[in-house]
Formats: C-alpha cells, sequence, structure tokens
C-alpha cells in the first residue's frame, strides 16, 4: 500500500494523460483505460469522468498533454468568428481552434456543442443534417459516376492468438473466400501453429466458406476444438472488437501507392503491438459472453 501511494502521488497530470493515451491508442474504452490506470498506479489515481474528457479530446484529434496557459485566456468566445474557421477548413482540431482563438479548451468544445457540430471522419460536420442537406447528399451520389466510387482496395485475412498474430495474407483486389481457399488458408495457419501447442481452440464467424463441408471436415482432421460463434455477433469476436478496432484507427485516412506499401504498413502495426494487445483481446471474450447472458442475449454496448 505504501509503494502504491508513494507512485501515485508522484505522477504528474501529464504522466497520467500520456498513460491515458497510450490506453487510446490500444483501442480501450475510457472506462477500461481508468480501471487499468487505476489498478496499477493507485485506486484514486484518476476518475472515470476524466478519463473520458481526454478520451474525446483523442477523438476529436487534439494529442496535446500540457496545460494550456491558464492567465489571460478569456471564457469568451468570439462565436462568428468560430463559425467562420471551421466553414474555410472543417479539419481544424480543436486545439487549432482553441489556438486561433486564444480561448480555453472548455469555451470551444461549448460553443461546438451550440453551434450542433460533431467531428466524424476528421472533420467537423452539423449534428442533424438539414432536409435540404439531406437531398443534396443523394443527389451527390446519385450524379456520381460508380465506377469513382470503388478505388482498387485488398482483402486482409488474419488470424491471431494470446501470443500474438499467428498467420495473415492480403487477397488481391476482387478477390473473395470461397470455401476452397479457406481450406488452403486452414493448411497454412496448421503449419504455422505446428509443434507449437498441444490443443487450439478455435474461433470463426459463420460465413458460408467457413461452415462449408471442406471446412468442417479440415478442423476435425486437425483436432481443433471450434468455439461456438452465433449469428451477427461482432462483439463476441475478438477480431472485430479489439484487432480490427484497433487496426481501423490506424489506417483510417491512410492511401497507399501499391499493395506492397499496404503490407509494410501492416507489419509495421503488428510489429508495434505487444502480446498484452493481442492477450488482453483474447482473454476477454469469457466476460463478454457472461454479459450477453446476463443480459439475455443484448448486444455488449461500446463505450
Amino acid at each position: 500500500m505504501g509503494a502504491d501511494h508513494e507512485l501515485k502521488m508522484d505522477l504528474s497530470r501529464r504522466e497520467i494523460r500520456v498513460l491515458l493515451l497510450h490506453e487510446f491508442r490500444m483501442g480501450r474504452k475510457a472506462t477500461e483505460a481508468a480501471n487499468n490506470i487505476c489498478s496499477t498506479m493507485g485506486e484514486d489515481i484518476l476518475s472515470i469522468r476524466t478519463a473520458q474528457h481526454w478520451f474525446n479530446r483523442f477523438k476529436n484529434g487534439d494529442l496535446e498533454l500540457d496545460d494550456l496557459p491558464r492567465p489571460g485566456k478569456p471564457l469568451k468566445v468570439d462565436v462568428d468568428l468560430l463559425k467562420q474557421l471551421i466553414e474555410q477548413d472543417p479539419r481544424l482540431t480543436s486545439r487549432c481552434l482553441v489556438e486561433q482563438l486564444g480561448c480555453s479548451h472548455t469555451a470551444v468544445e461549448k460553443h461546438l456543442n451550440e453551434l450542433d457540430k460533431k467531428w466524424r471522419y476528421g472533420v467537423w460536420i452539423p449534428h442533424e443534417l438539414s432536409p435540404h442537406q439531406l437531398q443534396h447528399r443523394v443527389d451527390a451520389c446519385v450524379a456520381t459516376p460508380k465506377a469513382d466510387l470503388h478505388p482498387k482496395k485488398v482483402m486482409l485475412s488474419v488470424w491471431s492468438g494470446v501470443n500474438g498474430i499467428i498467420h495473415w495474407e492480403l487477397l488481391p483486389n476482387g478477390c473473395t473466400i470461397t470455401a476452397e481457399l479457406y481450406y488452403q488458408q486452414l493448411d497454412r495457419v496448421a503449419e504455422k501453429l505446428k509443434g507449437k501447442q498441444d490443443r487450439i481452440y478455435y474461433l470463426h464467424d459463420n460465413a458460408k466458406p467457413h461452415v462449408a463441408k471442406s471446412a468442417y471436415e479440415k478442423l476435425l482432421k486437425l483436432g481443433w476444438i471450434t468455439i461456438p460463434y452465433p449469428p451477427y455477433s461482432p462483439d463476441l469476436a475478438p477480431a472485430d472488437y479489439h484487432l480490427f478496432r484497433s487496426l481501423y484507427h490506424h489506417l483510417r485516412e491512410k492511401n497507399f501507392d501499391d499493395e506492397n506499401d499496404v503490407k509494410m504498413d501492416i507489419i509495421n502495426f503488428f510489429g508495434q503491438k505487444s502480446q498484452d494487445f493481442y492477450e488482453s483481446g483474447i482473454l476477454s471474450l469469457p466476460e463478454r459472453r457472461r454479459q450477453v447472458i446476463d443480459s439475455s442475449g443484448a448486444y455488449i454496448s461500446e463505450s
């Protein structure tokens, strides 16, 4: 207890914010981050409300961890100038707005809320679109040639466990997962796991290639224990609620020149993640299943 108390007293507010930013980049929720930090650094080191406040700032693109100078920072905001700034450049983060307006972060957030603006996909947009704006979106989508809406893409298939990534591969543009391809992928995964574990617990969703007869027979032959997976349940798939969620944040708004650039970026992403990251995603599954049981099958809410 004495050591914990001493550590808690020595942590500055900025150091706590560094820990919060780390938890945010790991794809965790604010409540989970607060609990993790408090369990390690001291029970009263951080409140959930403070964690939620900083997570909101991170989501708005504000990664500045230092306090803004308090003296001389007016609470009032030039609302007309604020509107003008975000209309001219809707990608300005709340931090940039604070610097340009010379006021507090709290004041900017307050007036953005009053202007009914929210941060989505890296820009400030109206919280509720007017009928005219809604129709304009429809008209623009109808007028846009379909070919322009489909840039070249690649599909990522990945298998992971508590120790990290087991196997991954990129499928070329236009390629789809078939029963035959999935059978071949299972062979490649099995080769990576050969001699590493005595017992394999395997979880995959119920997409058609996964429940094909060939896949079923292959899994039986491999001797893997298949974990039941209910339909429409991404909240019970670690790949969806943990790994891909973090990967989505990493890839957001990125564009690549070619497939090799994509591969290098994914290699870097997987390599930068610690074993704890992969382990926490897998080991949280039993608790999530318990939540589903306790809520009579309802979806798990993500904060």
